[in-house]
């Protein structure tokens, strides 16, 4: 078991700011990156009405929170290296309808806000999420990454925290950059060795499917030069939600973590 644990934990994972200390958290990973010599991988996730009310419900409580918080995270990187992912399924809860009609132009607004001030940074490079392989059509998102900056981003992100195989995700995004002006993209492995899941209530396929695997260690070699990188964005073994037996989302599951690296073995 100890050997199949460090098969994740010698790996390098995405870092999601927490909700209260965004500049500490933020100049803390980026100093631990900087001086092992590595970019650190941030993720944030903060966003007004986040989730639409599900697992992971939650974020900053109006739009001069989250502003406030992103001001924080940008003050924390500075001058280091890092890569942002930025706002998981944010755009894609607005093509869905399930972000409310009110609260859409505030999103969009604090969404391309957040692009600008990232991108003032000298060293970092921001990948706008922009769903999976499984989840809406680029003909229906492209416009929605449009309006949300991805125009001023470095990309976008496909498949975070998703289950879908690198194959299909390299399609959707390859579609989806014809759509944005031939934008660059990265791809979370992190969980999708064995591809979807297709059993059970296909509502729930995404929350802590059983016989996933690991998918490809994060590298900068990839199958096409239109994705930046292969990233674990999602720390395999962190939950999805209080679904299948597993505990609330973010926290760690040592039981679903030695099953997805059993199954990549």
């Amino acid at each position: 078991d100890a050997a199949r644990v460090r098969r994740i934990a010698e790996q390098p994972t995405g870092e999601w700011i927490g909700p209260e200390n965004p500049e500490r958290e933020a100049r803390g990973f980026t100093e631990a990156a900087a001086k092992a010599g590595r970019t650190a991988l941030l993720v944030l996730y903060d966003i007004p009405h986040r989730d639409c009310g599900q697992y992971s419900r939650g974020g900053a409580a109006d739009g001069d929170g989250y502003r406030a918080w992103i001001d924080g995270v940008a003050r924390g990187i500075g001058d280091r290296a890092a890569t942002v992912v930025l706002e998981p399924d944010a755009v894609l809860h607005l093509v869905d309808g399930c972000t409310p009609q009110e609260f859409q132009e505030e999103r969009y607004d604090l969404l391309a806000g957040a692009v600008d001030r990232l991108k003032s940074l000298p060293r970092t490079k921001v990948y706008l999420d922009a769903g999976n392989a499984g989840w809406g059509r680029p003909d229906q998102i492209y416009g929605p990454l449009r309006r949300a900056g991805v125009e001023k981003a470095d990309g976008f992100a496909v498949n975070v925290a998703n289950f879908y195989s690198t194959e299909d995700s390299l399609a959707y995004g390859r579609r989806l950059s014809a759509k944005v002006g031939g934008k660059h993209f990265v791809i979370d492995t992190s969980r999708n060795g064995n591809g979807p899941y297709t059993g059970g209530d296909p509502a729930e396929h995404w929350c802590n499917p059983p016989g996933r695997a690991l998918g490809e260690p994060p590298t900068t070699r990839t199958a096409d030069p239109l994705v930046d990188a292969y990233l674990w964005v999602k720390r395999p073994g962190e939950s999805d939600g209080a679904c299948k037996g597993g505990p609330k989302a973010g926290d760690w599951w040592a039981e679903y973590a030695l099953k997805l690296a059993a199954a990549s073995e």
